[in-house]
């Protein structure tokens, strides 16, 4: 079995680019592409030479995988004429070669065989998402052997690209396969995959649920190790899903290497990077479990990419917009707004429009001025014979300035449908309130869920999550039974489901969890903090948008939207990451905890016995023994959260990295908006009470 050992011929510079990169040298029938290919961007290079015409074979799985970072277009620039679903009727198209890129399943393998014994194409080029199993192997070899197709099979490669990667440093693993429908049924909707949270936690799964839901996680997270091409330093804290998975991967990688160094190294899915100096320039790849912070999942976020996750509908970079009307906008790599601005905070993504608007209007003006027309979109009635040169010019800019002010005109949208939600659930307060959490009382918070608003109540869900956040925010036992039970009558006034509150509760009383104590920095929201300036942003954004609400009324709108500003903390995984990657500047308390993580080599000699766990007395070398002595510095590192990851925790972290200097990617089974994961706690709740 063939493995796309090639592709790390270049290490790009990010998770995204690497994908990209497999991506791109797969359409191209895996041949060598041009050094450099995707270490700059995501534009696409094709390869010397015309391209070579195909259809491409797709599954709903690696549909996904493409659709995050490739456009239509992008597919047609490396000779894809066609793609198509493999479980779909397809005509015959014998003088043209086909690649499949699909999961490793048993009903794929015998939909391939069908194809090949139908002829359907003139060469088969095989890829899989993930490796596939020798019993499929074996399968598909009996079937070509006994049709006689072996000659149409071009290759059969793993490709490891079970990841998707909807920005530069974050990924979730693909969704498991839902069952399967019978074939009468076409229309009918296939049932909704089960998260990671659910079965991790719930008391109803079976032991064999679990343990095929941790080598699930333990293969996606191997396929993102093997795109990035470097063998990491694996940390994970003792006792629950983590540590296993953890383990499951140092086995999957020792095997890769091994079966690497049999086979002299050609068909290795890492760099050579066991030399003593490359040694000390591996990366970490840190496993944590998602119960190692709640807060983060369920509270409401002012960032960009928070609001639209929390206010909005986002999946595989598609935001749709329900008011005033259904429309959705594709967030890509060519967008350069929102590359930009998806961590800041919104009053400064507000100034940013204004300011990006000015320029284009700037840019559009100085084109008009130099050929005489009034108005971009005239440019074709310009007298060639007497503005050649003005002609060319405004030629070649009008393609960048029109795609441009696409990106404009989407952002303008989105901001706008956030500013009403923002309006509507006092999402400004909400956010101030919970950035000060630990000097709240039951009184303050009863006095928040009780007060008018002139714009209406607060949302039944958006008060649930109040109340969750201040009750893990709070130490054990400082919450009285009486003012719990005056809360949660409270919420049930509010027509909230407070099932996910009991379970929340349930679980702290059996397993303690830790509380999410931010440290690092101030607890309250910075107030004031550069406020003229940036109020002059949501003004000056406001007078934009006023043409675009039929009602008018837009300074009443962003008149109630307070200009907070997060405040400097670290969350907890940020502040474990942080332990890890950069122990001199970590706090005691964080280090403490840390040094009992267990720490895995995967490059390191195996030692009779070892006990994987270490310690403080275990062994103090090979692939094990934590403490002080396995305290390291990394310049990069790749932070996993078993159970779902969320874009507070991405957008806290990735601030860290950018001012540390530190490259990080953050990642999780999946990425899960906070009304998502409130859902989820309610499901718990249900099944355990």
């Amino acid at each position: 079995m063939a493995s796309t050992a090639l592709k790390h011929a270049t290490a790009p510079t990010t998770l995204q680019q690497a994908q990209t990169a497999a991506l791109l040298a797969m359409l191209n029938l895996n041949a060598p592409t041009p050094s450099g290919k995707a270490s700059t961007g995501l534009k696409v290079s094709t390869v010397t030479g015309p391209p070579v015409w195909k259809v491409l074979v797709l599954d709903q799985q690696t549909k996904d995988v493409l659709a995050t970072v490739l456009r239509v277009q992008d597919l047609r620039d490396v000779g894809v004429t066609l793609h198509v679903q493999l479980h779909s009727l397809r005509p015959s198209l014998p003088d043209v070669p086909a690649i499949y890129f699909v999961a490793p399943t048993l009903d794929n393998v015998r939909r391939i065989a069908e194809d090949l014994d139908k002829c359907l194409y003139e060469s088969f080029h095989l890829n899989f998402v993930g490796p596939l199993p020798r019993a499929l192997l074996e399968e598909l070899a009996a079937c070509v052997a006994s049709a006689g197709t072996g000659d149409l099979v071009e290759q059969v490669l793993d490709q490891y690209l079970s990841f998707i990667a909807p920005s530069p440093s974050l990924f979730s693993l693909l969704s498991p396969l839902p069952p399967i429908m019978p074939s009468s049924q076409p229309g009918s909707s296939q049932a909704q995959p089960v998260t990671s949270y659910t079965l991790l936690n719930s008391p109803s799964s079976t032991e064999q649920q679990i343990e095929e839901e941790i080598e699930r996680i333990s293969n996606g997270l191997f396929s993102a190790v093997v795109t990035m091409g470097h063998v990491p330093i694996i940390r994970a804290p003792k006792g629950n899903a983590a540590e296993m998975i953890a383990k499951k991967l140092d086995i999957k990688i020792r095997d890769a290497i091994l079966s690497a160094s049999r086979t002299h190294g050609t068909t290795s899915l890492f760099a050579q990077d066991a030399s003593g100096l490359s040694n000390l320039q591996r990366p970490l790849l840190l496993i944590l479990d998602r119960n190692v912070d709640l807060v983060s999942m369920i509270s409401h976020g002012w960032t960009y990419q928070a609001l639209v996750s929390d206010c909005l509908e986002i999946k595989l970079n598609r935001v749709v917009v329900t008011q005033p009307q259904k429309r959705s906008y594709d967030l890509d790599s060519k967008d350069f707004f929102w590359a930009k601005n998806a961590p800041n905070p919104f009053p400064q993504v507000a100034e940013e429009i204004d300011t990006e608007l000015n320029k284009y209007k700037q840019d559009a003006a100085e084109i008009t001025r130099s050929t005489g027309v009034s108005d971009v979109n005239d440019i074709s009635q310009i007298d060639v014979s007497s503005n050649a040169a003005h002609l060319k010019t405004a030629i070649t800019q009008l393609p960048e300035l029109t795609a441009r002010k696409a990106v404009l005109d989407t952002h303008m949208n989105i901001a706008t449908a956030l500013l009403e939600q923002i309006k509507k659930r006092a999402l400004d307060e909400l956010f101030s309130t919970e950035e000060a959490i630990s000097k709240q009382t039951v009184a303050s918070i009863l006095e928040m869920l009780r007060s008018p608003r002139p714009s209406g109540t607060l949302t039944p869900e958006d008060k649930l999550r109040l109340v969750l956040v201040f009750y893990l925010s709070s130490p054990d036992n400082a919450i009285a039974k009486d003012d719990i039970v005056e809360l949660e009558k409270e919420l049930k006034n509010a027509g909230a489901n407070t099932e996910s509150f009991e379970y929340v509760r349930r679980t702290r009383e059996i397993s303690r969890m830790t509380v999410a104590t931010a440290v690092g920095g101030t607890s309250t929201p910075v107030l004031g903090a550069g406020q003229g300036e940036l109020f002059r942003g949501f003004t000056a954004f406001g007078n934009r948008l006023t043409d675009r609400l039929k009602e008018g009324g837009l300074d009443n709108l962003i008149s109630g939207v307070k200009n907070f500003l997060p405040a400097n903390k670290l969350l907890p995984v940020t502040r474990i990451t942080e332990a890890i990657m950069d122990s001199s500047a970590a706090s005691n308390q964080s280090l403490q905890e840390t040094d009992d993580y267990i720490f895995l080599d995967p490059r390191a000699p195996r030692h009779t016995g070892l006990g994987l766990s270490g310690g403080p007395g275990g062994p103090g070398g090979g692939a094990s023994g934590t403490g002080r002595a396995k305290r390291m510095a990394f310049a990069e590192g790749m932070v996993f959260i078993v159970g779902g990851a969320g874009y507070i925790e991405y957008g806290n972290l990735e601030e860290w990295a950018t001012k540390t200097g530190k490259r990080v990617t953050y990642g999780g089974t999946e990425i899960i908006d906070p009304g998502a994961f409130v859902s989820i706690l309610q499901d718990l709740g249900r099944s355990t009470a």
